[in-house]
């Protein structure tokens, strides 16, 4: 009974060590932003933009 106690222990430290480990790495990676040039989905709401208006005039 004491071996099981201290093997599930020993598992439940390995586990929070690597909980910490990834969260700390996690927070240290630098996330980058596509430019607004290169968003296909910003020019296809552009396009449906331009279309709305030209709808919207001929009517």
């Amino acid at each position: 009974m004491l071996t099981v106690l201290i093997i599930s222990i020993i598992i439940v430290f390995i586990v929070l060590i690597l909980a910490v480990t990834t969260t700390s790495k996690a927070y240290t990676y630098k996330h980058t932003v596509d430019p607004i040039e290169d968003n296909p989905h910003l020019q296809s709401k552009l396009n449906e933009e331009e279309e709305q208006k030209k709808n919207n005039e001929a009517q």
